[in-house]
This record gives structure tokens, C-alpha cells and sequence, in this order.
């Protein structure tokens, strides 16, 4: 009996064909130490506190986490890589612009992205009340829906920095997918 080529061995082998999975997921973190005087900003948010991230931009450690989720995702580098700390131009900066920027490259490199799940480890004040409002900024950003963000808050439980009220962290974990599937 004579064997049928199947339709992926003709040509070219698939992964010539696709040259990207149709998905891939990309992890992010994000850490700072917390100054008073500074804004507090999460997910494009302030946050009436007497502390905030210290940084070279507005700290957002929601966004910068995602930003890395994103740009892990598409192998596209870190944050740092895309918007150095050592240049004028991003000092004091919305990380909202970082989140927009992101968007656009990864359309350009061929992805669309599917949804974010990230944490913000904070021990003051409670996030609760202020989670909705950073996923509909953070979705806005990114361009896709505000079902396709989910935002969750823990506290260190009195450990480590986090603990003890001097940092603010955030994990984000991204899932894209290529243009062509």
C-alpha cells in the first residue's frame, strides 16, 4: 500500500512555514525600594500613600513586570534594553508609554497577545479597591480587553523587604500568539 504524504511534508518543513509557535508565554518581575516622597503608581494608577517606588520613571512595577512578560514572550529583550534608565528620555516617565510601545513591537515583530496575569506584592495600603482601575488602564495600553488583564495583590506577611512595608514587587506572566494562526 502506498503511503500519502501528508499536507506538512510537502514544501517546506513547518517550522520554515511558521517561523514563530502559535503561542508562547513570557515571565516578568519587577522590584523596587519604596521612598517617601515618591508617587505611588500601579498599573498606570495613583495611589494615595506616603510612599512610592523609587525609580527612574514613575516605578510602575505592574507595567515594567508585564513589559517584560510581553517582550520575553516574543524574545524581543527586557525592559532595560528597550527603555534604559540611563536615558533623559524616560526619567519620570508614564509606564503606560512603555506598555503602548510594547504593543507596537510586538505587532511588528508578528504577535498578537492573548492575555496577562500578573501579582503586585505590596504589605500598605490595600489594593482591593484600586485593581479594576489598573486593568482597565493596563488593557487600554496594550489595546485588548479588560478581561484579558487579570490583577491580583498579596502582602509579604511581615517577611523579607516586602514585609516590612520597604519594596513593592510585581510577577506578570503573558501568553501571545503569532498573526498567522
Amino acid at each position: 500500500m502506498r503511503q500519502r504524504k501528508s499536507p506538512a511534508r510537502k514544501g517546506k518543513k513547518a517550522a520554515d512555514r511558521y517561523p514563530h509557535p502559535p503561542l508562547r508565554a513570557g515571565l516578568g518581575n519587577d522590584l523596587h525600594r519604596l521612598a517617601v516622597g515618591r508617587k505611588l503608581i500601579i498599573g498606570g494608577v495613583h495611589i494615595p500613600f506616603d510612599r512610592g517606588p523609587v525609580g527612574h520613571s514613575d516605578g510602575d512595577v505592574l507595567t515594567h513586570a508585564i513589559c517584560d512578560a510581553l517582550l520575553g514572550a516574543a524574545a524581543l529583550g527586557d525592559i532595560g534594553r528597550h527603555f534604559p534608565n540611563s536615558s533623559p528620555r524616560w526619567k519620570n516617565a508614564s509606564s503606560l508609554v512603555f506598555l503602548r510601545q510594547v504593543r507596537q513591537l510586538l505587532h511588528h515583530a508578528g504577535f498578537s497577545i492573548v492575555n496577562v496575569d500578573a501579582t503586585v506584592g505590596l504589605e500598605q495600603p490595600k489594593l482591593a479597591p484600586h485593581i479594576p482601575n489598573m486593568q482597565k488602564k493596563v488593557a487600554a495600553a496594550l489595546g485588548i480587553k479588560t478581561s484579558q488583564v487579570s490583577v491580583k495583590a498579596k502582602t509579604g506577611e511581615g517577611m523579607d523587604a516586602l514585609g516590612r512595608g520597604e519594596a513593592i514587587r510585581a510577577d506578570a506572566i503573558a501568553l501571545i500568539q503569532a498573526h498567522q494562526y
